[in-house]
């Protein structure tokens, strides 16, 4: 037995030896994560679609004046701007050395520019042609200089002079971007009137890709209140100032915005300057809502992504940086979300894949991206993971129309991620064109697209009704013949005229419930009545109450996805929100009527208001049961009769006021201003009586805290 434990233990050591000795790889996690986001904005968890592969631009040396075969280290200081050309090659604006500093696509310095006849003062910008010439926003000098390839200087591009350039602009090139006819695009600090568009000698041809200015509601009352003399006398708001500018193989032109700009910071310009994004009112660069409310609240502080550059990728992807939080946000040609990684480097500390102080970015012919970091002095090098791979894939042949070839890279990034919206969006469209209408119209709505889910339902409804649409009309047409017949046949029955003269009921319970079908009918006799003949009750209002509360639920749980926005129902929400609302309104309409001569009671103000509620439920839960056979086709139709209920609504609400306190029309407004009023002011001392008791009890808290720690 000894001999047998001893073989088998010699077993277990070769095996383990020879496992020990094969090759391995070794998957090391990266500092950040991934997100996307659905149609609803809810985060979504990713596997990384890039991971860095090295660090370039920490290793620069010098050469020592005094003996050229000594190398000194020379760092990076702020570097700006970063743009690789079509042989790979990197370009750094190294603005705090006054240098263009020029690498292989491994990293290695090739030379530093600086322009000996006439020195670099601050680049801030470098753009190099097809053809080699390399272009720079000279900023510190005020001006865009032209190199040949060699480095030698071609021209000098200063403040053009022209009659349409106000004399209050200051010519402070940051970035330069040169397209196919030489024309050049310059961004400029503080141009608010938009990149500055020079012809390939330096002549003036105007401003181009200016952002519109963004104006209050504050705003737009006061150029309808003010006059000329009082609105000139305001601060002038004007638009962001362009951060950067790029282009693609195709000619487009891409810009970024920061500042305080809500949307619209990533625009994608055609030759004449209008934005293709048909979504650019949405806003761009992302993050997570933490990340917000993480951040500080000083004064003068942006909450808001700060994008400084913009790169488009080899299948025309665009790819943007934001500063504030520290994200890289890429979206397809069309401004559609793929995807959102990075995150903020810890203090004190250097992480590889987190960044510092990103400021620009660019990528190379095969896709690898790199990115400035102003304060770390380096560029970090990232390269597409196999799931960023297959998304690329899928998504240029979703974009070029290529549905069925998309199919399958679209369900391999699936079997990756699950809750991927694009994969679930890309499948979805290919459902769609194979004409899988059912499998399509679920796939939308797992992703959140409400067109894509009611166009996928407008073709299963179209077919239902092709196929059997013989049947539906023939049952139609001789269930009306039928109904005219018994209708006619049973005219004169016995039945009949038992039910038309039965006996009403006096239950007053069903009475007060009739009483609010009177009110729909004839509003000014049915308030009067509450008021002066003493119709309704408290019970009818408070189940009627009831009745519309269930209504707002059924209304979320049953209407068509098409229509309904809301991703879960909360059903203690809708109660509280719905109660304190109405209650609040009851409270401050008895206050205001109580002090301006009204002459209704609590009672009638309670159930005239409850009464007023009803075309909620006769017509709102209906509409939530034929909304699932409607389309966004049909949208104006539903919009109408929605918006009609609040209309009717309204209407019961002013007649109810006017009638049971016994005003005119014009106290009748005034009445319900006020009442609205007097709801925000309820609203706040509650606010600020809850804010209040949370301090106080927490202050006792303590209080009792440090007696018992004593």
């Amino acid at each position: 037995m000894k001999v047998g434990c001893n073989r088998w233990r010699l077993l277990l050591s070769l095996i383990i030896l020879c496992t020990a000795l094969l090759p391995a790889t070794a998957e090391a996690a990266v500092k950040y994560s991934t997100f996307t986001k659905d149609n609803n904005q809810n985060l979504i968890w990713l596997q990384p679609a890039y991971y860095p592969i090295g660090v370039i631009g920490q290793d620069l040396y010098v050469a020592d004046p005094n003996n050229a075969a000594v190398k000194t280290k020379s760092s990076m200081q702020t570097p700006k701007d970063i743009f690789i050309d079509t042989k790979n090659e990197i370009y750094i604006a190294d603005t705090g050395n006054n240098r263009i500093v020029q690498m292989n696509e491994k990293g290695q310095l090739i030379r530093y520019l600086t322009v000996p006849e006439s020195p670099l003062v601050k680049p801030e910008g470098v753009f190099v042609t097809m053809d080699g010439d390399i272009f720079i926003a000279d900023t510190g000098n005020k001006r865009v200089l032209e190199l040949d390839m060699n480095g030698k200087l071609k021209k000098e591009f200063k403040r053009p002079d022209s009659r349409y350039i106000p004399d209050t602009f200051v010519f402070d090139p940051s970035k330069v971007m040169v397209d196919e006819r030489g024309f050049l695009y310059i961004a400029v600090h503080g141009g608010y009137e938009g990149l500055v568009l020079l012809d390939p000698i330096g002549k003036f041809q105007g401003f181009f890709g200016a952002n519109k200015t963004a104006l209050s509601a504050l705003d737009a009352m006061k150029r309808w209140l003010y006059t000329k003399e009082m609105y000139a006398n305001e601060v002038a708001k004007k638009p962001e100032t362009i951060n950067s500018v790029a282009t693609d193989k195709n000619g487009y032109i891409y810009t970024v915005t920061g500042g305080t700009a809500k949307s619209d910071q990533l625009k994608k310009l055609n030759i004449k300057g209008e934005n293709l994004l048909r979504s650019s009112q949405k806003s761009f660069g992302e993050y997570r809502s933490m990340d917000a409310a993480a951040a500080p609240s000083a004064k003068g502080y942006v909450n808001t992504p700060q994008l400084t550059d913009v790169a488009v990728d080899q299948v025309g992807n665009m790819i943007v940086i934001d500063q504030q939080f520290k994200y890289i946000s890429h979206y397809d040609s069309s401004g559609n979300l793929l995807y959102f990684w990075g995150g903020p480097s810890a203090v004190g500390s250097s992480q590889v894949g987190l960044l510092k102080s990103p400021v620009a970015l660019d990528v190379n012919s095969r896709n690898e991206l790199f990115v400035l970091d102003d304060q770390e002095n380096i560029v970090q090098v990232f390269r597409l993971s196999e799931f960023g791979q297959k998304v690329n894939q899928a998504n240029q042949q979703t974009l070029a129309g290529y549905y069925e070839a998309s199919e399958k890279p679209w369900q391999d990034v699936l079997r990756m991620n699950a809750q991927f919206t694009p994969a679930l969006l890309g499948l979805a469209k290919a459902a769609f064109k194979k004409e899988r209408f059912e499998e399509a119209k679920n796939l939308f709505k797992e992703a959140g697209d409400h067109e894509g889910y009611s166009e996928a339902f407008w073709q299963i409804r179209m077919k239902f009704f092709q196929k059997y649409f013989s049947w539906i009309a023939s049952i139609v047409f001789f269930g009306a013949i039928l109904f005219v017949l018994v209708d006619k046949w049973t005219a004169k029955s016995k039945l009949r005229n038992k039910l038309r003269g039965r006996r009403r009921s006096k239950n007053q319970f069903i009475q007060n419930l009739k009483h609010a079908m009177y009110i729909l009918k004839h509003p000014v006799d049915g308030f009067t009545a509450v008021r002066y003949e003493g119709k309704g009750s408290y019970v009818t209002a408070i189940l009627i109450m009831l009745g519309v509360y269930l209504a707002l639920v059924f209304k979320e749980y049953f209407t068509s996805f098409s229509f309904n926005m809301a991703t879960r129902v909360d059903v203690y929400s809708i109660f509280t929100q719905f109660f304190i609302v109405w209650i609040t309104w009851i409270l401050a309409n008895y206050l205001v009527s109580s002090i301006y001569r009204g002459e209704g009671r609590f009672r009638d103000i309670f159930i005239g208001s409850a009464y007023a509620l009803v075309p909620y439920i006769i017509v709102g839960v209906p509409l939530a049961f034929i909304s699932n056979v409607m389309t966004l086709s049909e949208s104006s139709i539903y919009n109408f009769i929605a918006d009609g209920i609040v209309v009717w609504i309204g209407l019961l609400m002013f007649w109810k006021i006017q009638w049971v306190h016994n005003y005119s029309v014009g106290e009748s407004v005034l009445n319900i201003f006020l009442t609205l009023c007097t709801m925000i002011v309820i609203g706040v001392l509650i606010f600020i009586t809850t804010g209040l008791t949370n301090d106080l009890a927490s202050l006792i808290f303590e209080m009792v805290q440090e007696v018992l720690l004593r």
